[in-house]
């Protein structure tokens, strides 16, 4: 199934124009305004600080770590790139695993004593860039993300999967080979790795991190546990029990570090897993049948949307006295079209089956009516990678229409990190940055090849590891 890429739609009126043909309805700028007037330029003022613009930098998973977790040259490369973004909501900037066994990948970064101050020359290195191209910095506020990756943990092989899971799931033990209850995390083993959470967020302050991200989404351990609605005991269940894990992590920080920021990134919504038609036909097609009862922000049906509960949960981030929420959806292991808008699918994936603008409108649409709910909240929105050209208009829009707070970049960081930058300084769009969502970044990572933007970016252009991608896919 063809769609019209984004590159072939050259004035904002064309750009409606197909919104309009797909029923969209989705605000989008004329113009963008730059300098200190613009929308996007406006200050927040979160629990966690002041953050000086509505442009964030989502967190990264690049695969270019140390066997013992510490950062290389190429996760340095990274961070400066943050820095030089002119964003100033660094959200993780970095997906750190808690403990060995929660990394999703032997080179994921790790964060223990040994590596604190690795970790801590990676926040300098990010202020420091910051500092070289933008007037201040006391309005740049950095995070770090913690995570366990649960059912998808790789943390000895990229190729082995070592998954520790919360319940047996019908569609994903299957495609991860679990055929036994022996995988499952018991409620003592879940009260420790809360226990590793804490001592992970106590390291994170020594580090100079302001705040730190209890990871809530894409299928991980946190993600999980919020869909764990058949689970026994004392996080299975019950809403107040499914968030035992958050609120303990919580109540931990606010015991052994006080004063450090809170912010949860957590999957709003969830699809059932998809995969292809057939080996002739890619097009994605659902993997389960209705009813789907797996999925937290799910109607039930498996491709439907209910916000109860996520709407429940932002409750309870502002009961905790926490407001930054970052929104984000599905999964990129068993619904990217979902959870990551692309035209072009990683090698492992599927063919969309709709246009990936109806995957960044359902995105933003949720977001908006989660922000509508809760306006104390600082709500960053994901989704945008794929507007490509029409990411600042649509930015602008959203955030003048208070829809969301802060818009976040992922994939197009890699491309164009200067992107924040240049709109908000009302520069030209550089089109030869401008990440078309080929899903390389995506694509290297499930090859086992450190990830990056390989088809734009001429540093990874220049890699050998680009030829060992090219013979991957064309084995796919």
């Amino acid at each position: 199934m063809a769609f019209p890429r984004i590159a072939t739609l050259k004035t904002v009126e064309q750009f409606r124009n197909r919104l309009a043909e797909l029923d969209l309805d989705l605000p989008v700028d004329d113009e963008v305004n730059s300098g200190d007037g613009s929308p996007l330029a406006q200050p927040l003022v979160s629990r966690a600080g002041l953050i000086g613009n509505r442009f964030c930098i989502l967190p990264m998973e690049g695969w270019d770590g140390t066997t013992d977790g510490k950062p290389t040259d190429l996760t340095r490369r990274r961070w400066v790139n943050f820095g030089l973004s002119g964003a100033k909501l660094i959200w993780g900037g970095e997906a750190v695993a808690i403990r060995h066994d929660g990394r999703a990948n032997p080179n994921q970064l790790l964060i223990n004593d040994a590596n604190l101050s690795d970790l801590e020359s990676l926040r300098t290195l990010l202020v420091d860039t910051h500092a070289e191209h933008f007037t201040k910095t006391d309005d740049l506020s950095i995070g770090l993300q913690l995570t366990h990756s649960g059912r998808y943990a790789r943390p000895n092989d990229k190729r082995t999967a070592e998954p520790r899971i919360v319940y047996r799931h019908p569609v994903l033990d299957q495609r991860l080979g679990i055929t036994d209850d022996q995988r499952i995390l018991s409620d003592d083993e879940l009260k420790q790795i809360i226990d590793d959470f804490v001592a992970a967020c106590v390291l994170a302050q020594k580090a100079g991190y302001s705040w730190v991200d209890v990871k809530h989404c894409h299928g991980y351990l946190g993600h999980e546990i919020l869909s764990g609605f058949d689970r026994p005991g004392a996080f299975g269940g019950s809403f107040e029990n499914r968030t035992r894990f958050l609120r303990d992590i919580v109540n931990g920080i606010r015991a052994e570090s006080p004063g450090l920021g809170i912010g949860v990134r957590v999957s709003i919504f969830d699809y059932t897993p998809f995969e292809p038609r057939d080996a002739e036909d890619r097009t994605g097609l659902p993997s389960a049948g209705s009813p789907y009862t797996n999925a937290f922000g799910g109607d039930g049906s498996g491709q439907g949307i209910d916000l109860k509960e996520p709407s429940k949960f932002a409750a309870l981030l502002s009961e905790l006295e926490i407001d930054l929420l970052c929104t984000t959806c599905g999964s990129p292991y068993y619904n990217p079209h979902i959870q990551r808008p692309a035209i072009f699918p990683p090698s492992d994936g599927y063919q969309p089956p709709e246009d990936p603008l109806v995957g960044v409108h359902r995105q933003i649409e949720a977001t908006a009516n989660l922000k509508r709910l809760h306006s104390d909240m600082i709500i960053v929105g994901s989704g945008y990678s794929y507007l490509q050209e029409w990411l600042p208009n649509v930015a602008q829009a959203v955030v003048r229409e208070n829809m969301v707070d802060s818009v976040g970049l992922g994939r197009m960081v890699l491309s164009y990190p200067e992107l924040p930058a240049d709109v908000i300084g009302g520069k030209t769009m550089a089109r030869k940055k401008i990440c078309r969502t080929f899903s390389d970044c995506t694509t290297a990572p499930r090859n086992g090849i450190v990830s990056g933007c390989y088809p734009l970016d001429p540093f990874y252009k220049a890699m050998p590891e680009r030829e060992q991608l090219l013979a991957a896919k064309a084995e796919k």
